[in-house]
């Protein structure tokens, strides 16, 4: 379709005129929104909106408990649909994308398309859209492209799955989109059923975190899933009032208001009382623990037990890490669950697989493990990079790293598994700064050592994505450091809002810069060092000006210049009055 039929149908769907155009009536809806309430134009081409810096940690912050229950699970879904060039985003209920799994080879294409971290994607600012429309609606969507409201979305298929919270209120949203798609809008049936299925694993997820010390009843309409994958789930307190639920529980119970369910007692929804809930716990044949509702339908149900008895005595705290882990990570809704499963495989022989950008610390997360295991062993390094068998080290027994594994070619994976097989005194720790899973399933790794070296898979979080920035500064200012050295309050904000695509490697070498330049006690702004690869944050009226001059105007070469989104150029452009030449 072209920019002038689309705009032209959207004008004849906003004034009545269009009947029969065959789009869904989520789109032809949020249409008339954009130009009813929102006074969107669809031919302005607008750049995606992007938050600042301050906004998106601001929206992480609110939704970091969230984003750690998710991650594992869109973890497991990207590795599902990366091979189809699918990009996965968390958005919050207000439409800013707090999490983004995407192909790093593509980055800067998914930031034009604004595919990214900081994106906002509600619909007043984004007009019809995949994340936008289905915060509006409450219900998941495919916007395919010309359901697009917008010209500059037009090539995007989105397909979004809303994610509720234990009360039955809108959390989060979470989308499958692809850049471009040739095929017809029933392409992405396959994305639909993947999203709506990862967005109520999650809502299961955290129903089940926050009801730890709860009875939960989950139940399905048949047996077979009922408990690997359930489909609904409530939590009930000690006298049997449901105090939790996910979605799905509303439509197996036939309640469209949540509010209907929250507080009322099981024994008003199904034919049972708390008290029989101990009977439908694993011990019965899951065909034989039928529950009737009240309406006379059948389900299967399956019973979880408090974890702990209820008490009025404050938590016991949790047990403290080993000084090497504890020392890697300050407060991280990531990273802490990560270093205690970490905490506890250390003593064993599980080998483990390290995957990360470069300068996330994968090395020096893999020595903190090897310190916590077992006494007096060895740590050896095998940097994978050019290795041939004749180089193969003759390691002692304890622990064996193998740096950049990815990098092995077909012989040196082949010696590598070969010296595995041979020394089942050493415990192996491998590292990877790509999916090592995605180069098996490409042809490039060979799987039986991919196996050998993947017993537990650790995804080490990049530097921006981290929440205890302001710990590691400190940590490493206090380490590396004069000891009376500070930094100022304008220079820790300008470090912590930089993208560091080096990781903590390149924020170390800012530091170390900065210390050795400043000519005082305190560390400001002009001591540090300018960004690398991604340019900094903000840029002064007259060098904004000089730069679009050496670029021609060209506002795309500028971006990639500062290392920011068009958008962002756009926007200083216009705050600053400035216009190119005649």
């Amino acid at each position: 379709m072209s920019d002038l039929a689309h705009v032209t149908e959207i004008d004849r769907v906003v004034s009545g005129k269009a009947t029969g155009t065959g789009r869904d009536a989520i789109v032809t809806e949020s249409w008339r929104r954009c130009v009813d309430t929102y006074g969107l134009n669809p031919t302005s081409g607008d750049a995606p909106h992007i938050v600042t810096d301050t906004q998106l940690r601001a929206h992480r912050e609110q939704s970091e408990r969230l984003i750690a229950v998710a991650r594992s699970g869109l973890q497991g879904l990207f590795r599902q649909v990366a091979g189809q060039n699918y990009v996965l985003l968390l958005a919050d209920a207000q439409g800013v994308c707090v999490d983004f799994f995407g192909d790093p080879r593509f980055e800067d294409e998914l930031r034009r398309a604004g595919l990214y971290l900081g994106s906002d994607w509600s619909e007043d600012l984004a007009g019809t859209c995949g994340v936008g429309s289905c915060i509006v609606t409450g219900e998941a969507v495919t916007i395919h492209q010309d359901d697009h409201f917008g010209l500059a979305h037009i090539p995007l298929s989105c397909t979004a799955a809303p994610i509720y919270d234990s009360l039955g209120q809108l959390s989060a949203v979470l989308d499958i989109s692809l850049l471009r798609s040739p095929g017809p809008k029933s392409s992405q049936n396959l994305a639909m059923s993947l999203v709506k299925a990862s967005a109520r694993r999650v809502e299961m997820a955290n129903l089940m975190t926050t009801a730890r010390r709860d009875w939960v009843l989950r139940f399905s309409t048949s047996p077979e899933f009922l408990e690997v994958d359930p489909e609904a789930a409530v939590a009930l307190d000690g006298s049997g009032r449901i105090i939790g639920m996910t979605h799905a529980a509303q439509t197996v119970l036939g309640e469209e208001d949540p509010a209907t369910l929250i507080g009322a007692r099981i024994d008003t929804v199904m034919e049972m009382s708390i008290d029989d809930l101990p009977d439908l716990m694993r011990g019965r044949p899951t065909e034989d623990r039928v529950l009737r509702l009240r309406d006379g339908r059948g389900v299967f149900g399956h019973a979880i037990a408090p974890q702990a008895p209820r008490s009025s005595r404050p938590a016991a705290p949790a047990a403290a890490l080993p000084g090497p882990l504890d020392s890697f990570a300050g407060p991280d809704p990531v990273l802490s669950p990560l270093l205690r499963k970490l905490a506890q495989l250390a003593p064993t022989q599980v080998p483990l697989l390290l995957e990360g950008e470069t300068g996330t610390g994968k090395e020096r997360l893999a020595r903190a493990i090897h310190l916590c295991g077992p006494p007096g062993e060895g740590f050896s390094v095998l940097r994978c990079a050019g290795l041939v068998e004749a180089k193969l080290p003759d390691t002692a027994q304890g622990t064996l790293f193998l740096k950049g594994v990815a990098d092995l070619d077909t012989a040196g994976q082949a010696a590598v598994l070969s010296l595995i097989e041979a020394r089942s005194d050493l415990r192996v720790i491998a590292a990877s700064t790509g999916d090592l899973a995605d180069a098996v399933r490409a042809g490039q790794f060979r799987a039986d050592l991919y196996f050998r070296l993947a017993g537990h898979r650790v995804e080490i979080p990049p530097l921006r994505l981290r929440h205890d920035l302001d710990w590691l500064i400190t940590r490493l200012m206090r380490r590396h450091c004069a000891q009376d050295l500070s930094l100022s309050p304008a220079a820790k904000a300008e470090l912590t809002a930089r993208p560091w695509p080096g990781n903590i490697r390149e924020l170390q070498a800012a530091l170390d810069v900065a210390a050795a330049v400043t000519e005082g006690q305190v560390i400001d702004l002009p001591d540090l060092p300018a960004p690398g690869l991604m340019g900094r944050d903000e840029t002064p009226e007259e060098d904004l000006q000089s730069l679009l001059d050496a670029c021609n105007w060209n506002m795309s070469k500028a971006a990639r210049r500062l290392g920011v989104n068009r958008s962002t150029v756009l926007r200083r452009v216009r705050k600053a009055g400035l216009t190119p030449p005649s």
